[in-house]
């Protein structure tokens, strides 16, 4: 296809890239609309029904077949609509839990909300990408945005802080990104990664071309927060304001192990790779658990509990096989879900007056008592992270550990059930705070706090619960994710199809 023929499939491109085209445009809108009415009311919700149309568009396209737009760059329709819907559901229950939480800290700015709809497109790109180019332009429209939402509370410490060891350690970690994907296209010549593979088995240089996978992955663990590079995970989590922390947990680690899947799946023979992915996924499983037991602070333990849960997606990527690839998938809505339910619980019940970065598990005794909706979501969103049947955390590790006891990775996936095990002691802790300790063990100050939460935010912790609770006892979901991924014995038309 030439430059010409690209120009004139542009329209059918836009439509076919709709909620990406729409949420950027809307986002430039907001800047400039707050640029002349400074922190407008409206738009909050002029970026949360974008969102919402955006997202109802992506779920008519799951049962779509996969296309590309934008000379091959992107794809559309089937997995991309699925993990494009997980980040805009994320982003917009995201923003319903963030207007009343920022303007309780006195940081409501429009400039906020527009962050969030740039943030979005840059996870769409790297979730829906088809090329290597498209990844690192994604990754990087999303990391900027994240590092400038990581310090919006500016006189905060601990939120500059969080912000600088963000944006240096996300920084270093690109230049491995950008190096990888130098090397891997003097070793294969493409940037598109469906032709990767067959470069490989027609005799690309084996050493350079390996040589750029490390470098990328190495790239991508970082922005999983795979040990060993997980460091600013806790700091992150801990100083950004407690939505915006919900919504990186979920929305950016659904886009980036989405990118990961593409990869892996259409450019890495997977018996190269297995066992470094399987290793790596042990240590964050076994890293993330044990340093998760000491924490004090709900949002520093949340971090750790993040790394961990990067690990059992792992674990399902290691197979090497669809049905890992399409448990990881059904994990990441799952974990979106849990996620955003527990920082947007924990939004809601800050009293130390700097986003929660100070104050402890223990000062929140007998909470459930005083806002029982709260407590009892709360409850069900560390049960399902502990991952008790029958709720959606339960569905979402069988999901990923079966397709790894398939693949010979037993002995991971003996590891994986224990590292849930010791998990049930930071998460029921939480759960025996809340409900079993008297109000009257709190501190002064909480005994104080009256802890408002509007009607909005009431419903989105009521759809995340219900939904854990649906997709635990209703999995069909994993019939269809198990659909975006061809068999081993598919044609190679299969993946010439995305090609530009």
């Amino acid at each position: 296809m030439d430059l010409l023929e690209a120009y004139r499939m542009l329209p059918a491109d836009l439509w076919a890239a709709f909620p990406l085209v729409l949420t950027a445009v809307v986002g430039l809108v907001l800047v400039v609309w707050d640029a002349f009415w400074n922190d407008a009311p409206p738009i909050p919700w002029v970026a949360a029904g974008t969102l919402a149309l955006a997202l109802l568009w992506e779920l008519g396209g799951l049962s779509r077949a996969p296309e590309t737009a934008f000379y091959g760059l992107i794809r559309v329709g089937g997995m991309a609509s699925f993990v494009n819907a997980i980040i805009l559901a994320s982003g917009l229950l995201t923003i319903v839990l963030s207007v009343p939480y920022l303007k309780r800290i006195r940081h409501l700015h429009g400039e906020v909300y527009a962050l969030i709809l740039f943030a979005t497109v840059g996870m769409i790109v790297l979730a829906s990408a088809n090329s290597l180019i498209s990844v690192f332009v994604g990754l990087e429209t999303m990391s900027i945005c994240l590092y400038i939402m990581t310090g919006l509370v500016r006189e905060d410490v601990g939120a500059g802080e969080a912000a600088l060891k963000y944006f240096l350690l996300g920084a270093f970690s690109t230049g491995f990104f950008l190096y990888g994907i130098a090397l891997l296209y003097g070793a294969t010549g493409t940037m598109y990664l469906p032709q990767m593979a067959a470069h490989l088995a027609e005799g690309a240089h084996p050493i350079m071309f390996w040589a750029g996978v490390a470098l990328l992955l190495i790239g991508f663990l970082f922005k999983v927060g795979a040990v060993p590079f997980h460091m600013w995970t806790p700091d992150v989590y801990q100083g950004a304001p407690t939505t915006l922390t919900g919504y990186m947990a979920a929305a950016s680690k659904a886009a980036a192990f989405a990118a990961l899947v593409l990869v892996l799946d259409a450019a890495l023979p997977a018996e190269r790779w297995q066992l470094l992915l399987a290793l790596v996924a042990l240590v964050t499983m076994v890293a993330g658990n044990v340093l998760a037991l000491v924490q004090q602070n709900v949002k520093r333990m949340l971090a750790y509990s993040s790394i961990a849960h990067a690990g059992y997606i792992l674990t399902g990527l290691a197979a090497g096989t669809p049905e890992g690839y399409a448990g990881a998938l059904f994990y990441l809505l799952v974990y979106a879900l849990m996620n955003i339910g527990a920082f947007g619980v924990m939004a809601f019940l800050e009293w130390d007056g700097k986003e929660g970065y100070e104050q402890t598990v223990d000062s929140l005794a007998g909470i459930g008592y005083r806002r029982p909706l709260l407590g009892v979501a709360m409850a069900f969103f560390m049960f399902s992270l502990t991952g008790f049947p029958p709720l959606a955390g339960f569905i979402a590790k069988y999901a990923v550990f079966a397709p790894a006891v398939k693949a010979g990775l037993t002995w991971l996936v003996i590891v994986g059930v224990l590292a849930s095990v010791l998990s049930a002691y930071y998460y029921l802790r939480v759960v025996y705070v809340f409900w079993m300790k008297s109000p009257d063990e709190a501190p002064e100050p909480v005994r104080q706090q009256t802890f408002p939460v509007p009607l909005a935010p009431q419903a989105v912790l009521v759809v995340c619960v219900v939904l854990i609770v649906l997709l635990g006892v209703l999995p069909g979901l994993l019939e269809v994710t198990a659909s975006f991924f061809p068999t081993p014995a598919a044609p190679p038309a299969a993946t010439t199809a995305l090609l530009p």
